[in-house]
């Protein structure tokens, strides 16, 4: 599986230590920076990149999941939710990471590199990369209407004002 990693200045080491796990685990890790250490970079692009990426390996039919980190991980996942075809879900626990992708077949993560020591991360990365999406019906549904809302505006069926 391909794992597409962004962050920002706060989570620049937390991203190298990351990206060194995953890929002891097998992973084929891609970078979208930042590269260097600036305390004035500003992450949108990096996470803008790094969902485009998912969102283009997956409709290209490659297994790729992403992850953001920030300082409270909270600007990365709006950033990566920008993308069309994005489901980035904010993860403070494993229950939210294996929940993301068990009921809202998350493609990204955000966490906050400032609110989690390393071994919490790793916990809530390995929870989110080995959780499949059910597949319920119920689940599938509103993920569906969340897509359409996405590209039409409008969710059939139900009112939005």
């Amino acid at each position: 599986m391909r794992i597409h990693i962004a962050t920002d200045h706060a989570g620049l080491e937390f991203s190298t230590d990351l990206q060194h796990h995953l890929a002891e685990q097998g992973y084929e890790v891609i970078d979208h920076g930042p590269t260097d250490y600036d305390p004035l970079d500003d992450y949108p692009s990096f996470c803008i990149n790094a969902a485009k990426a998912v969102v283009r390996d997956q409709r290209a039919g490659v297994e790729a999941l992403g992850i953001v980190f920030g300082g409270s991980g909270n600007g990365e996942q709006m950033a990566a939710n920008k993308v069309q075809g994005a489901r980035a879900a904010l993860v403070w626990s494993l229950a939210t990471a294996e929940l993301a992708r068990e009921h809202n077949d998350a493609n990204l993560i955000a966490i906050g590199a400032r609110q989690h020591s390393l071994d919490e991360a790793i916990g809530f990365i390995d929870t989110f990369l080995r959780t499949p999406f059910s597949n319920e019906e119920r689940h599938a549904r509103r993920i569906a209407q969340l897509a359409e809302y996405e590209t039409t505006g409008a969710i059939a069926g139900h009112q939005v004002d």
